[in-house]
C-alpha cells in the first residue's frame, strides 16, 4: 500500500503540470486514506507539498514569460494574508467535537474531510463541463476588477486555509474570466500563486503539529518529479480533455469520500 502511495503522489505534480491546480485536490486523499495521516495533518502536509511542487512549476512558467507579476502580487497578498491568519489563529481555535445528533458526532477531522469532498465534487463538475476557455473581456486589466479580484482572493485565500487546498481550481477561471489571461499565461500565474499560498500557510501551522520532515520531503520529491512529466505533457497533449478525464477522476474520489466518510456510518449507526 505504501508503495502505491508513492506512486500517486506522483500525480499531484503532473496534475499541477499539465493544467495549473488540481494537486490539491489529491494531495489530502492519498495523505489520508494511502498513508493513515489524520485528515487535520494531511491539510498541513498538503499546502507543503503543493506549494513546494507550484513553485518549481511556476519556475519554468517564468522562464518562459508566461507569469503576470501584478496580478500574482496584488491577488498573492490578499490571499496569503488571509491563508495565514486562517491556519494560524482560525484552525486552532475549532473544537474536536463540533455537535452530536443522537449518536452521531460531528469532528472537526469529519467536518474537514466532508467539506474537502464536496469541494471535489464542485471542482470536478467545472472540470468536466469546461472546455478551452476563452478570455471573458478583451481589455481586462487590474483596476476595472479590482473588487472582484480581491473578493476571489479572500475566497481563495479561505478555502486553501481550512483545507489545505491551493485553489488552482478556482484560480483559473478566476484569471482567465475575469483578468481576460491566456490560459498557459492564466496557469503560470496560477502556479505561483497557489505556491506563495501554500508555503505561507504552511508557516502558520509550525508549532501546532509535529512534522515529520523526512516523509515530508520524500512526497514533495516525488511529486516535483511529476511535476516536470506534466509540464511536459502539457505541450504534447491536448489539455482541454486531459481535465475532463481529471474532472470525472476527483467527481469518482468525492462520491467515495461521501460515502465513505459519512453515508456508510449514518447507515451503520
Amino acid at each position: 500500500m505504501e508503495t502505491f502511495a508513492y506512486l500517486a503522489s506522483i500525480f499531484i505534480g503532473i496534475s499541477l503540470g499539465l493544467i495549473g491546480g488540481g494537486g490539491s485536490i489529491l494531495t489530502v486523499p492519498v495523505l489520508v486514506y494511502l498513508f493513515g495521516i489524520s485528515p487535520l495533518v494531511s491539510t498541513s502536509y498538503s499546502l507543503f507539498i503543493v506549494g513546494s511542487t507550484s513553485l518549481m512549476g511556476a519556475f519554468t512558467y517564468y522562464r518562459n514569460g508566461q507569469i503576470n507579476l501584478r496580478t500574482a502580487a496584488l491577488f498573492g497578498t490578499i490571499s496569503i494574508t488571509t491563508v495565514y491568519l486562517t491556519r494560524k489563529f482560525l484552525m486552532p481555535i475549532v473544537p474536536d467535537n463540533l455537535f452530536q445528533i443522537g449518536t452521531f458526532t460531528m469532528t472537526e477531522a469529519l467536518l474537514t474531510m466532508i467539506l474537502f469532498a464536496l469541494l471535489m465534487v464542485a471542482a470536478s463538475m467545472g472540470m468536466i463541463r469546461e472546455t478551452e476557455k476563452k478570455p471573458g473581456c478583451l481589455n481586462c486589466n487590474l483596476k476595472s476588477n479590482v473588487i472582484r479580484l480581491v473578493l476571489s482572493s479572500i475566497g481563495i485565500g479561505l478555502t486553501t486555509g481550512l483545507l489545505g487546498a491551493g485553489g488552482g481550481f478556482l484560480l483559473i477561471p478566476t484569471l482567465v474570466l475575469i483578468m481576460g489571461m491566456p490560459m498557459r499565461e492564466a496557469v503560470g500565474t496560477s502556479l505561483l500563486i497557489i505556491a506563495l499560498n501554500s508555503l505561507i500557510g504552511f508557516l502558520g501551522d509550525l508549532g501546532h503539529f509535529e512534522m515529520d520532515w523526512p516523509f515530508l520531503f520524500k512526497v514533495t520529491t516525488i511529486a516535483l518529479s511529476g511535476i516536470i512529466v506534466g509540464t511536459w505533457l502539457s505541450k504534447r497533449l491536448a489539455s482541454s480533455q486531459l481535465k475532463k478525464g481529471f474532472g470525472w477522476f476527483v467527481l469518482v474520489m468525492g462520491l467515495f469520500i461521501i460515502t465513505k466518510e459519512l453515508v456508510w456510518p449514518l447507515l451503520a449507526g
